[in-house]
């Protein structure tokens, strides 16, 4: 099947990692401040490309996973993902890892990681970096998304 486009979002950024972005809509606007791990200033309330990467990463995959159980009708009561964007050098500048961890609260660990696999070959995010970032998945229990929320 041919690609048919069905949303475009369209989102400016003004000044870079210091800067500002905001979306068309005016749904998301956002101070951006490169982190002090990475030098930066890291101004309290704002946010950088990592974060809002990780917030669109998690959300899609949780998509995509919903989307493959309905697929096998498999019934699921809670989809959790949480990414973690990480930001570092390597021979020819910067690069992005990234690691997704999934809790499926309904299903046991092999049950999971099949329908993780599955979502991860759906997943628009997951198509878009494959091949060209270290994507990891993992199968995490309830007990370690409790203590992610909780800090």
């Amino acid at each position: 099947m041919a690609y048919e486009p069905l949303y475009t979002a369209v989102a400016t950024a003004t000044g870079g990692r210091d800067g500002y972005v905001k979306t068309y809509d005016g749904v998301l606007k956002a101070e951006l401040s490169v982190p002090r791990e990475m030098g930066g200033p890291g101004k309290p309330g704002a946010t950088n490309p990592e974060q809002l990467f990780a917030c669109g990463y998690a959300a899609c995959f949780a998509g995509a996973i919903g989307f493959v159980a309905g697929q096998q009708h498999t019934k699921l009561s809670a989809i959790e993902v949480t990414a973690h964007v990480t930001f570092g050098k390597d021979d020819d500048g910067f690069r992005l890892a990234v690691e997704l961890e999934v809790h499926l609260p309904d299903l046991d660990k092999a049950e999971a990681e099949k329908l993780v696999e599955a979502a991860h070959q759906v997943c628009p995010y997951s198509k878009a970096t494959r091949n060209n970032i270290e994507v990891k998945l993992a199968i995490v229990p309830f007990y370690l998304t409790e203590q992610l929320k909780t800090g």
